[in-house]
C-alpha cells in the first residue's frame, strides 16, 4: 500500500474531513490499547517506532543505535515483527544467508547483518528468546504502539519533509493514534532530512522532546558506478521519491521510474520487465536495498543496489539519550 496523497498535506482536505469520524474512533481505540501495562525481559529494550503509517527511516536509524551499543561493547539484539515474511508461532533468529524476505520479511534481513535479529509475533517471547541467547540490550524495530513490552527508551522516527501529515488518524489521515497520545511514550524524536523551518516546526509540535537530527546517506562506493549514468529506477517503499532524489543526489541521471506497494515480493516476470526496459534504454536497473533483499540472488545480480546509512548530526547527543536506556 501507498499512503494517500491527502495523509502528507499540511492541511485536512474533503475526503479527509469526510473520514475523520472513522479516524477519530481508530485512534481512541489505539490509544487505550498503548496504555495497557507492559512485561520485563532482563534487559533494557529500546523501541524505535514512528507516529505514522509507511516509511519514516526506522530500519536505518536501528541499525545506526546499534552500532552506538555494539562500540560500547553491549550485547545487542534486534526485535521485529518481520513485516511481509511468514506467520510463524515460534521465534526465529534471522540467518540472512539462509532466510529470504518471503520467509522472515525484508528489514529483519538487513539488521540481521548488523546484530542477531528475532523475529515473531509475540514479542514477549522474542525478548526472552533473546535475552537466553546473550543479549544484554534490545532494540525494537517499530512497536510503539505494541504495550506488549516495557520500553526502557522510546523513540519516534520522523520523516522531516512530511512530518505529522494532516495531523488525523488512520484513514483519514496517516497517524496511528493522536500524536498527543503518542507523545506520552517517547523520550526523543529523530529526524531524518527536512530544512530548518520543517524540523522547527516539528520540534514546536513535539514540545519538551529531545530532538536528533539524522540525515540517510548513499554508500559511497555503492553509488560511484551510478554516476552521470542513465537509470531506470524502481521501488517498493512507503515512499519511492525519497529513493528517487537520492539517486539523483549521486549524479545519476533517471530515465524512467516503476512504483510498488511498500513490501512488494517481485515477481520474477517484473524484474525480468523491468530488465528489459533498461536493457531498451542502454540503461543501469537500480533499486533500494530494502528492495534487493526481496529479490532472487540472480535478479539482484543484474540491477544496481544503492543503500544508504543513518548518520546523527550530534552523535554525542545521540549517547547521551541512548545511556537513558540504562538509567
Amino acid at each position: 500500500m501507498r499512503a494517500p496523497k491527502f495523509w502528507i498535506a499540511r492541511r485536512p482536505n474533503l475526503i479527509a474531513r469526510a473520514l475523520q469520524p472513522i479516524g477519530w474512533l481508530y485512534g481512541e481505540v489505539a490509544a487505550s490499547r498503548m496504555t495497557k501495562p507492559g512485561r520485563r525481559v532482563g534487559a533494557p529494550v529500546v523501541c524505535v517506532g514512528n507516529f505514522v503509517a509507511g516509511g519514516a527511516g526506522k530500519t536505518p536509524a536501528a541499525i545506526a543505535l546499534a552500532r552506538i551499543f555494539i562500540a560500547q561493547r553491549r550485547r545487542v539484539a534486534f526485535l521485529s515483527r518481520g513485516y511481509g515474511g511468514a506467520n510463524r508461532a515460534e521465534p526465529v533468529e534471522v540467518d540472512p544467508n539462509a532466510h529470504t524476505a518471503a520467509m522472515v520479511g525484508d528489514e529483519p534481513l538487513l539488521l540481521a547483518r548488523t546484530a542477531p535479529c528475532w523475529v515473531g509475533k509475540d514479542r514477549v517471547r522474542s525478548a526472552r528468546r533473546a535475552v537466553a541467547a546473550g543479549a544484554d540490550a534490545l532494540i525494537m524495530d517499530d512497536g510503539l504502539q505494541n504495550p506488549e513490552l516495557v520500553k526502557d527508551l522510546a523513540l519516534a522516527v520522523v520523516d522531516g519533509e512530511t512530518g505529522f501529515g494532516n495531523g488525523l488518524c488512520l484513514p483519514a489521515g496517516p497517524l496511528r493514534a493522536p500524536l498527543k497520545a503518542q507523545l506520552r511514550l517517547v523520550k526523543g524524536l529523530v529526524v531524518v532530512g527536512g530544512d530548518d523551518a520543517a524540523v522547527g516546526d516539528i520540534s514546536r509540535l513535539a514540545a519538551g522532546k529531545t530532538v536528533l537530527r539524522a540525515n540517510l546517506e548513499p554508500d559511497a562506493l555503492a553509488a560511484a558506478p551510478l554516476i552521470g549514468r542513465e537509470v531506470v529506477a524502481f521501488a517498493g517503499i512507503a515512499r519511492p521519491e525519497k529513493f528517487y532524489a537520492t539517486l539523483r543526489r549521486v549524479g545519476a541521471q533517471i530515465v524512467a521510474t516503476r512504483d510498488f506497494p511498500d513490501h512488494h515480493h517481485y515477481k520474477p516476470r517484473e524484474i525480468e520487465a523491468l530488465r528489459e526496459e533498461a536493457a531498451r534504454r542502454g540503461a543501469l536497473l537500480a533499486t533500494t536495498e530494502k528492495d534487493a533483499a526481496r529479490l532472487s540472488p540472480r535478479e539482484a545480480r543484474w540491477v544496481t543496489t544503492l543503500p544508504v546509512t543513518l548518520r546523527f548530526e550530534d552523535p554525542a547527543a545521540a549517547r547521551a539519550l541512548l545511556a537513558k536506556a540504562f538509567s
